[in-house]
């Protein structure tokens, strides 16, 4: 068990889910504001995506990102800001006999220009996520093709960002193992990402066979998403890792109860400390993550 424990909190993700709950954090004020409610909450760390402040859609866009960076670093809290560079790997196949008439929903660049925003403004810490993935129940698919994700991962380090590998499946993490075995990475942070389909579900066997299978002596941590989202921070921390919870991942504290960023770190506060663990400070979490403050 790990007693010593970094809790992330997802504050907004890129899925439909502004639509679903108004406490969804849309625009760069509300996203920095979120992120400032998980740190008074606890949370060690906050992880960041943006969204188009009209439609309330996924972006790119690095002035977005920009201005959530400075409200967060201008509020009176110290937080860990880790921001996604997965955007840019959305493929929506073409229906039926025509694959190549790609959908609406396509939003596909190369590998380092998913990492513009990252380039920009230097967080601690961004995401790389680890392979190719069919996401959800249509036509869609993440793409991260080996070639790309050795370009991404030499350009991070580089940066000086400290990498977060996204694994949603037992060959991501084949491959992150490869990437650190060729020196591509220094030094990476884990996220074990757990019951999105169709990747790895959402349960105690598969968590277990992926720890067993991480690098000797990192830091890792999981989550489950939905109604599993508080089950799997319990199990990671259980099997010695760190936790990650929030709106990215689940929109309610309880059965039809709505859920903000802050009751959700609060959440994962109880258990964790019922379990005996505590949560770690944001000084704590570079400590233990090898991090230099920017």
């Amino acid at each position: 068990m790990n007693h010593d424990v970094i809790i992330t909190c997802a504050l907004t993700g890129a899925g439909d889910t502004a639509s679903k709950s108004h406490l969804v954090p849309v625009t760069p004020k509300q996203i920095a504001a979120a992120a400032v409610e998980a740190a008074k909450a606890g949370a060690t760390v906050v992880h960041c995506h943006v969204r188009d402040p009209q439609t309330g859609r996924f972006s790119r866009d690095v002035a977005l990102y920009r201005e959530v960076m400075e409200r967060i670093r201008e509020s009176d809290v110290d937080i860990i800001v880790n921001l996604t560079a997965g955007m840019g790997g959305d493929l929506e196949i073409g229906p039926g006999e025509t694959p190549l008439e790609f959908g609406a929903g396509t939003d596909l660049i190369g590998p380092l220009e998913r990492l513009a925003h990252v380039e920009a403004l230097l967080p601690e810490i961004c995401t790389l996520d680890c392979g190719t993935l069919n996401f959800g129940d249509g036509n869609s698919i993440y793409v991260s093709t080996p070639a790309q994700l050795r370009a991404g991962a030499k350009r991070i380090t580089e940066l000086g960002v400290k990498a977060e590998l996204e694994i949603f499946d037992t060959g991501h993490l084949w491959f992150a193992k490869q990437m650190i075995k060729e020196g591509l990475l220094d030094d990476p942070l884990f996220q074990l990402c757990l019951g999105i389909p169709w990747g790895a579900p959402a349960d105690t066997t598969t968590m277990k066979a992926m720890v067993d299978n991480l690098p000797p002596g990192v830091t890792w941590a999981g989550f489950g998403i939905g109604r599993m989202q508080m089950p799997m921070a319990a199990q990671a921390v259980l099997l010695g890792g760190n936790v990650r919870v929030g709106l990215e991942d689940n929109l309610y504290l309880d059965k039809g109860v709505l859920a903000s960023n802050g009751q959700l770190v609060e959440r994962a506060g109880e258990i964790l400390s019922r379990l005996g663990a505590r949560v770690l400070t944001p000084a704590e979490g570079r400590a233990k993550m090898n991090l230099t403050r920017r």
